[in-house]
């Protein structure tokens, strides 16, 4: 699978745009603000429906219009697909699939299979556990669509229990127990699902990572990959995870909200006996990193049977030259969107048949495509 055309209208600082890319590499460059990460985040919507850089999907319209329209062809079992998305300053969004109109957002997800990598994943590993809950979470939505129906399922039940736990940290004596427990019946439905999926991905995403890190290192570290689920029960079991929601009650009512579930989960990350969340290196963290999401591509490769699209944003500049190497060793059948300012000679060799796209003012100034064979 490969992305031939995209077309945007009102999008971010473009406002027209219709272009065709190379089927290997393609290099937006430009000077900072000029529209280089829009292009690459137009592709990610027309995979994921959302953005890699915001929640507000009113934040991408161009500035005094009343929507942004994307239209996307790519090349996928031997004929083209066409992915259209809109999004009015309602917050209306429209999606469209081969001109059939898509009833729900997770429709989307199996169609454009796409890896986006930003110097942003590189903290993946020391940041916040809620980044490396997003890590999981965007890959299960690509290879497992019904995921994403659990998730939302899950947050609304979350929500109404939450504000149910609020209710009774208020004092409110309209507040009972029988109410409180059909969210908790829900939660345990929907949150049992999430740590069965989270379970067999992170056992997958640990065995590859661990390989590609080796090759890093050439041998010299093991990095081992584990889920720490916040309530612990294996596998879909929704009765013992409504015993553990019940248990920790009285608890979440003194506080007023929900201390125990999948939205409090984490990924423990260990080279040796050491955890490098805390205590490693920036060079392991970073390499790390770079394996987890290296990791991606190979997962989605094992269970679709597509390479999926590679998005690098400005990440080149922040890898050294060796794991720069791997990175672009690693891309071989990967068709690539690659944003920089400047790109060295010697990765442009390693990189092979480019097509360049200089970008200006949110519009593309200059193409160019090279041969290095």
């Amino acid at each position: 699978m490969y992305i031939k055309q995209i077309e945007l209208k009102d999008f971010r600082n473009y406002k027209e745009l219709k272009t065709e890319f190379h089927p290997n590499v393609n290099i937006f460059i430009g000077q900072n603000a000029q529209g280089k990460t829009n292009l690459l985040e137009s592709i990610f919507l027309t995979s994921m429906g959302r953005s890699f850089r915001t929640n507000k999907d009113k934040d991408m319209i161009r500035f005094g219009k009343e929507f942004f329209r994307i239209r996307l062809v790519a090349f996928k079992d031997d004929d083209d697909l066409v992915v259209e998305l809109a999004v009015n300053r309602d917050g209306k969004k429209g999606i469209k699939i081969d001109g059939v109109k898509a009833k729900k957002l997770s429709q989307l997800f199996e169609n454009v299979y796409i890896v986006a990598f930003s110097p942003e994943d590189l903290r993946i590993v020391k940041d916040e556990p809620e980044k490396r809950r997003k890590f999981m979470d965007r890959e299960l939505c690509q290879i497992k669509p019904s995921y994403y129906n659990s998730l939302s399922q899950y947050r609304k039940a979350l929500m109404q229990r939450n504000a149910c736990l609020k209710e009774f940290y208020m004092g409110n004596p309209d507040m009972t127990d029988d109410i409180l427990d059909i969210w908790d019946n829900k939660m345990a439905e929907y949150g049992s699902r999430i740590l069965s999926c989270r379970e067999e991905f992170v056992r997958k995403i640990n065995k590859i990572s661990g390989r590609i890190h080796r090759e890093i290192t050439n041998g010299k570290e093991q990095l081992e990959v584990s889920y720490e689920p916040n309530i612990k029960v294996s596998g879909n079991q929704p009765s013992l995870f409504y015993e553990e929601l019940k248990k920790n009650r009285e608890k979440d009512k003194r506080r007023g909200t929900s201390g125990s579930g999948p939205h409090k989960d984490d990924l423990r990350l260990q080279i040796g006996h050491i955890d490098i969340r805390s205590f490693g290196s920036q060079g392991q963290q970073r390499t790390a990193a770079l394996s987890l999401k290296l990791s991606e591509i190979e997962l989605i490769k094992e269970e679709t049977g597509e390479s999926p699209v590679l998005l690098l944003d400005d990440v080149l500049s922040e890898l050294d030259q060796e794991r720069q190497n791997y990175l672009i060793r690693s891309l071989e059948k990967t068709q690539v969107f690659l944003t920089t300012t400047e790109l060295s000679g010697e990765a442009e060799q390693r990189l092979g048949n480019i097509k360049y796209f200089q970008i200006k003012d949110g519009m593309i100034v200059s193409e160019k495509e090279k041969s290095m064979l």
